[in-house]
This record gives C-alpha cells, sequence and structure tokens, in this order.
C-alpha cells in the first residue's frame, strides 16, 4: 500500500511508525518522478508489512521538504526510528532503492 504522507499526519504516519519509512518526495509536473512512480508502487506493493512506502508532494507540503532540505526531485529519503538513515536524489534503479531498503530492516 502506497501512503500518501501530509504535515497532518506526518508524526504518525512517519515519525512514529513501528517499522521504517521511504518517503518519495515529488511533484505532478516533474518528468522523473513520473517516471519513477511505478517503482515507488511495486516497492510499496513488494515491502507492504514489512517499510511503509508514501510520498510527500512538494508543491502541497512545502513545509516537510523544506524540514528534510529537498532541493531537487524526485528525492527519496529512507526513515526509521523517526531518523533519516539514508537517502537518494533522482531517477534511480529500483534495486538501488530495494537494497536500502532491505538495509533497513
Amino acid at each position: 500500500m502506497e501512503y500518501r504522507f501530509t504535515n497532518e499526519n506526518f508524526d504518525t504516519e512517519v515519525m512514529n511508525s513501528e517499522v521504517p519509512v521511504l518517503i518519495d518526495f515529488y511533484a505532478d509536473w516533474c518528468g522523473p518522478c513520473k517516471m519513477m512512480g511505478p517503482v515507488v508502487e511495486e516497492l510499496a506493493k513488494e515491502y507492504d508489512g514489512k517499510v511503509k512506502v508514501g510520498k510527500i508532494n512538494v508543491d502541497e507540503q512545502p513545509e516537510l521538504a523544506q524540514k528534510y532540505g529537498v532541493m531537487s526531485i524526485p528525492y527519496f529519503a529512507f526513515i526509521k526510528n523517526g531518523e533519516l538513515v539514508s537517502d537518494e536524489m533522482g531517477a534511480v534503479p529500483k534495486d538501488r532503492l530495494a537494497a536500502k531498503l532491505q538495509e533497513m530492516l
């Protein structure tokens, strides 16, 4: 299942999550973000129950993007126990994201 993280649910769904979290910071107008969309969806299905995989629209949630210093999208933040443990920027291969998810498990 793919989550939508917002200012309203961020603390509950991300910071206090009992499982690791992958956040995809994106925008609707971003070409590379659209290219990564299906990859993120696949990871959400493959890691369902083990990792929360979700998206944050930087245009709708600028405070969250600013909190993580997002300067370029797509930007992927890997959160464990409320801490940023790793990140990736740009369109990257699925196996690179999956390897980082495995490291958090």
